[in-house]
């Protein structure tokens, strides 16, 4: 097993937009002031896409701001991630100095891609083009989230070297920071997971190789373990194991449970926080906001 150690990032924005509850600005900053002190790789804090989407998500700039305001970052070794699905939405992401990497959800499924972000995969990929090159320009990351990376609902064209040859594409048009395998509707087997994970790891490299896993309670973390056999270290995840994608229609499909991996991750001596009370701390805001 790899004892390299693993770059954990954590999702608030994936749990907080697909909450049925509203979450108070207020209640966002506190509780990813906390976040930020825990030691997380990669904080993905919101996203710059339209409010009439995705409204939980409308004040992005000003939790930006605010934490930008008090130097929240100088604190902290994370880095803040959010997501944009086209040029708009990277143009403002950019201009942030807080925000470190920009995520961009690119789908193997022509069907998906229109349905997430109202893109053809002609138009998708010409996004993709503008914020990598404003990336580049703005030195900031890029994060391509492969949305449908381990199959997907809708009858679309799928197999595993097609997500290879797309990967491939990705790598060789616009070379971002990571590409993310999103088991979107939390579709995937753990045989599968390892799979994946070794081809991508085996042709890209293992720093730029994460997995977005969606799963089941009754699941463990089973494909999490899977992801790591096969050679990656990126693992995303969200407190509770809250969030996950709508499209997967299973009330119960959510995000890796942040908590369960960490106790994984440690019990195996391949990460530790930074903060064991920030730790305490940010699980006891998410029973709260999640109970």
């Amino acid at each position: 097993m790899n004892r390299d150690p693993l770059h954990l990032v954590e999702c608030p924005r994936d749990a907080i937009q697909g909450w049925p509850h509203p979450i108070s600005t207020e209640d966002k900053l506190a509780y990813y002031r906390v976040l930020l002190r825990v030691g997380f790789d990669t904080l993905d804090m919101g996203s710059f896409v339209s409010p009439k989407a995705v409204p939980a998500m409308a004040d992005t700039a000003k939790v930006i701001q605010q934490l930008e305001e008090e130097g929240q970052w100088a604190l902290s070794k994370s880095k803040a991630l959010v997501i944009v699905a086209n040029e708009r939405g990277a143009r403002e992401a950019v201009s942030y100095s807080a925000v470190d990497v920009l995520g961009f959800p690119m789908s193997l499924s022509p069907t998906f891609q229109e349905r997430n972000t109202r893109a053809s995969m002609d138009e998708a990929w010409r996004r993709l083009d503008i914020t990598a090159n404003l990336c580049q320009k703005h030195n900031k990351e890029l994060v391509v989230y492969l949305s449908m990376g381990f199959g997907n609902p809708y009858g679309d064209p799928w197999d595993e070297s097609m997500v290879m040859f797309f990967g491939d594409q990705i790598m060789d048009r616009c070379a971002p920071t990571v590409i993310s395998l999103a088991d979107t509707v939390g579709a995937a087997t753990p045989e599968l997971v390892e799979s994946m994970a070794k081809a991508a790891v085996g042709s890209w490299g293992v720093e730029r190789v994460g997995v977005h896993l969606h799963l089941h309670p009754l699941e463990g973390l089973e494909k999490t373990k899977a992801a790591h056999r096969g050679g990656c270290l990126r693992m995303d995840g969200a407190l509770r194991g809250v969030g996950g994608c709508p499209m997967a229609q299973d009330d119960l499909v959510g995000n890796a449970p942040s908590e369960r991996v960490i106790e994984w991750a440690r019990q195996s001596g391949l990460w530790q926080p930074d903060s064991l009370s920030a730790l305490d701390q940010a699980e006891s805001l998410a029973a709260d906001l999640f109970g």
